[in-house]
């Protein structure tokens, strides 16, 4: 990183979110970046999986063949769009060709139904944009979040902005599923102050992880204690998606405790209720959502899981004192 200015590392980022409340402590700018280790099948942001940019389209937006029809003509790949006889002059996407489309052909939608996820920049230019708030944070404790898809798959530049950020005296976080190599989690946290990792499921079957993630978690459970043991100042925070019928039970939310609560600091444990607020993202990258009939746990669920958590970090005891 010394051999450059550190700033002018390059990146691809998803894009960048001001005024967060949930992504670490105070108020926060989240900076998601393209690319993702893990094939969640309830991804709430299927978009920030490839790591190259990819096309967005929203058909709600098009106007139509016959009132617009400048995706149906050159500059734009022959195919890319069509019209269907008989389909009320609906533009459809062939996928396939579609997604050649750079971002100069997608400024060229009038109605911006066609677009881009995903966008390079230099960690100077998300520094500026991180530095516009810098005021907010100071007053609420805030900082900047660095996530993804998975931001430890693209460490120089994940490491590139936080270091920027902590050498302005702003508080620094990830969030990270830790399917990296260790090398990558080793360089990024050096300039960490808060970790936010996820325990998706702790399922001991392999098989079982990799049926709903994709992958087993051995690596990121490997990473996850070397983090612990080798960064003994930065803080951790566990974080579970809670799905029912996959991971919302209390043997699953005991056996991340029991990984978790040897390491002082781990200073709690975040469960994430399961939504599909997501879902219309799916149709814009013309991909289908596979968890259609899974529902959000039930109130009294949640309360319950949450109450063991409570129990194990002793704020019961203290809400009794």
């Amino acid at each position: 990183m010394e051999a450059q200015n550190y700033l002018d590392i390059k990146g691809r980022v998803l894009n960048i979110q001001r005024y967060c409340g949930e992504d670490g402590p105070g108020t926060r700018t989240t900076v998601f970046l393209k690319g993702c280790s893990y094939r969640c099948k309830w991804c709430s942001n299927p978009e920030s999986i490839k790591p190259q940019p990819e096309l967005d389209f929203n058909r709600k937006a098009c106007k139509g063949a016959a009132a617009c029809g400048i995706c149906l003509k050159d500059p734009f790949p022959q195919g890319a769009f069509y019209v269907l006889d008989g389909d009320d002059d609906k533009v459809h996407a062939n996928w396939d060709l579609a997604n050649s489309c750079t971002e100069e052909l997608a400024e060229l939608c009038p109605t911006g139904a066609i677009g881009m996820f995903g966008k390079e920049m230099t960690a100077g230019e998300v520094l500026k944009e991180v530095l516009k708030d810098e005021s907010m944070y100071r007053n609420t404790g805030g900082g900047v979040t660095i996530s993804g898809g998975e931001c430890l798959l693209q460490p120089d530049f994940t490491a590139a902005i936080l270091r920027g950020a902590q050498e302005s005296g702003i508080h620094t976080a990830i969030e990270t599923a830790g399917n990296v190599p260790w090398e990558f989690m080793e360089k990024v946290l050096k300039y960490v102050d808060l970790m936010q990792h996820d325990n998706k499921l702790m399922n001991p079957d392999p098989e079982r992880h990799k049926k709903w993630i994709g992958v087993t978690n051995k690596r990121s459970l490997e990473n996850f204690k070397k983090a612990y043991e080798t960064f003994p100042d930065v803080e951790f925070i566990a974080r579970t998606p809670l799905i029912p019928g996959i991971n919302a039970d209390e043997g699953h939310i005991r056996a991340v405790l029991d990984f978790i609560k040897p390491y002082k600091n781990v200073i709690d444990y975040e469960l994430l209720p399961y939504h599909r607020y997501g879902l219309g993202k799916y149709a814009y990258l013309g991909k289908v959502y596979e968890l259609q009939d899974y529902q959000s746990p039930s109130p009294e669920l949640l309360e319950h899981l949450r109450s063991i958590i409570d129990e194990a970090f002793g704020r019961k005891a203290e809400a009794k004192a």
